[in-house]
């Protein structure tokens, strides 16, 4: 049985999972600024996981196109005292989605098990220490450039050979920092540092890269991507929810293992199913 090792518990990839995005920034593209207070980001996290997320993944930094750096202090201050909340109610694994040690370091100190690491421990490699030490699980996900580069790097010519170079570094960083394999998730990156016709190619080969990382699990992150908004006729993030679901089904048939989503009910829901009838063939 294949499972994902984290400071608290193994988490079974017995079925693909997901992952519920919980914003506590007042600038995040999607849902800035909706998660503020501590009872109101209570209330999200008990809804997300009754309607059957897997995981909470807490953001303090907005990572959209043209938001700014936080500084760690200000992270700590949005991200810890909400982990240790739902950690003390909830049983759920919970993600801290950061690129700063500091930031993780508190987190995994309130609760969180699991560092969703946005530039594949390319800014800090420290981040690769501190899962080794604590334990924790480790999401490497695949992008490039700086935090106010990584949204218009120029497209390169073969996305796919990018992205398994790419992680394909960051599994030698993490190794180098005393991470066990069992300890790490890859994340291909949708809609950073790619156009809208890779993004959409990175999902139709996912199999592909499945097959390059043998028993590494592959995340896949499209939930309301303005590459969807586009394909749309331009729709806002909160109208792409058909074009999540979309995403999210292809990319569990080509073999993604979690799926990080806005929209927990209806990710859920349609994973299931698509789980259900992939399992039948």
């Amino acid at each position: 049985m294949r499972f994902w090792q984290t400071s608290r518990r193994r988490i079974l990839l017995d079925r693909p999972l997901v992952m519920g995005i919980l914003n506590v920034t007042p600038d995040s593209f999607s849902d800035g600024g909706h998660h503020l207070t501590i009872d109101q980001v209570l209330a999200r996290a008990e809804k997300m996981i009754a309607e059957g997320a897997d995981i909470v993944d807490i953001g303090g930094e907005s990572t959209r196109p043209g938001s700014s750096r936080v500084d760690p202090a200000e992270e700590i201050e949005r991200t810890a005292p909400v982990i240790e909340a739902i950690a003390k109610r909830f049983d759920t694994p919970i993600s801290i989605d950061t690129t700063k040690a500091r930031v993780a370091r508190r987190a995994i100190g309130h609760g969180a098990e699991i560092i969703n690491d946005i530039s594949g421990l390319r800014w800090e490699p420290e981040l690769a220490s501190l899962a080794a030490s604590s334990g924790a699980g480790l999401i490497l996900m695949h992008s490039r450039g700086d935090f106010g580069s990584m949204h218009s790097q120029p497209p390169v010519e073969e996305i796919v050979d990018e992205v398994t170079r790419g992680l394909n570094g960051s599994i030698h960083e993490a190794r180098r920092h005393g991470v066990a394999d069992g300890h790490i998730v890859l994340d291909v990156g949708i809609g950073f540092g790619k156009d809208p016709s890779q993004n959409l190619e990175l999902i139709a080969k996912l199999d592909t890269i499945v097959c390059a990382f043998g028993t590494f699990p592959i995340l896949v992150g499209a939930s309301r991507k303005s590459f969807l908004g586009k394909l749309l006729g331009g729709v806002p993030p909160d109208e792409r929810l058909g074009g999540s679901i979309a995403a999210a089904v292809l990319a569990i048939q080509n073999g993604a293992r979690v799926i990080r989503a806005h929209d927990v009910k209806e990710t859920v829901a349609a994973v299931k199913v698509a789980s259900a009838i992939i399992g039948e063939k």
